[in-house]
């Protein structure tokens, strides 16, 4: 259980707001295996205040899919407030998350993202016009650096984040130049959880129960968020619940058990994602691909999925695959 602001949400394991990836129907299979909390897709707030068409379909519902975030990501206060208040003109979230922590070169050209953490005045001035102006909590995600980890210089952000009105802060414990690779920074993560009355979240290589409680343990953070942990593997959730609750490792899951629920998950998305029909196969064959990894032969069938031309078709390839395949130890120890 996790106090964020007016908000008590009954547990501290979060799908997080993957861009691209945690759309209705991954945040469905999630939710029906554990996954009590989840975020909308990360929502730029020019895309939205303008009303492009992505950015609305991003925020697609259901009355399955609750309780739930959202995420702004952007430069210019005015129009980071513009976008909140238009996300909540549209759907209904518990609370409302600045992105401050996205690498991406598309979101730095911008001055969004990661490259706020360089700017705590504007970071500030964004996240006061936020709380100032919502009635329902804002949060934080943050990454441990830019360029590289400055202890000072990074207790002094969350510092910033909190004086301004932020209710949590989500922290992925690498730099903005490590991107998605290297080593987390526990060390880094717990300064901030040490810097602030707030909650902390930690973010980055929740890949396992045991690596959900190494990040607990190390940084003395109030909560967990999977995101590519989460890839594939929507069980994530129950695992790491079971495991911190009564110290439970169950065995890796078996090609039986995987394929049904990839195929209830190729029919969410078949059902509720409104694309042009060839965009729809390419989402499946992403999803199909994300449940295959770590059996024997995924290579194979990996490149085989890579390359279907219809839902059916790909329900046939799945059909064809054998149901004892295990999936290798180090896909849950990693």
């Amino acid at each position: 259980m996790v106090k964020i602001g007016s908000q008590t949400i009954d547990t501290n394991v979060f799908l997080a707001p993957l861009a691209g990836c945690s759309d209705l129907p991954m945040r469905l299979i999630c939710r029906e295996h554990g996954a009590r909390f989840c975020f909308y897709e990360m929502t730029d707030s020019n895309s939205l205040v303008r009303q492009k068409k992505n950015s609305r379909g991003i925020l697609r519902s259901h009355e399955k899919d609750s309780p739930i975030a959202g995420q702004i990501l952007g430069s210019e206060p005015s129009m980071v407030r513009d976008a909140a208040q238009k996300l909540l003109s549209i759907t209904s979230v518990s609370f409302m998350d600045f992105n401050s922590a996205c690498p991406a070169k598309k979101a730095i050209k911008k001055k969004a993202g990661a490259y706020l953490l360089k700017d705590k005045a504007l970071l500030g001035k964004i996240i006061k016009g936020l709380s100032s102006s919502l009635s329902i909590p804002v949060t934080v995600k943050l990454r441990v650096g830019f360029d590289s980890v400055d202890r000072e210089d990074l207790a002094a952000i969350a510092k910033t984040c909190e004086q301004n009105g932020a209710a949590a802060l989500f922290v992925h414990g690498r730099t903005r130049a490590q991107g998605y690779m290297g080593n987390i920074d526990y060390a880094a993560i717990k300064l901030v959880k040490d810097s602030v009355k707030i909650p902390v979240l930690g973010s980055g290589n929740i890949f396992s129960p045991q690596l959900a409680k190494k990040m607990l343990e190390e940084t003395g953070c109030d909560g967990v968020m999977a995101a590519r942990g989460a890839l594939g593997d929507p069980w994530i959730f129950e695992d790491i619940e079971n495991y911190l609750k009564k110290g439970l490792l169950l065995a890796p899951r078996k090609m039986g058990c995987v394929k049904e629920v990839l195929k209830r998950h190729l029919e969410y998305v078949n059902i509720y994602t409104e694309v042009a029909p060839s965009t729809k196969v390419g989402i499946m064959r992403k999803v199909g691909i994300w449940y295959m990894k770590s059996f024997s032969n995924s290579t194979e069938v990996r490149r085989q999925m890579s390359r279907v031309k219809s839902y059916e078709e790909m329900l046939k390839l799945i059909d064809g695959l054998s149901s004892e395949n295990t999936r290798k130890q180090d896909h849950v120890y990693r």
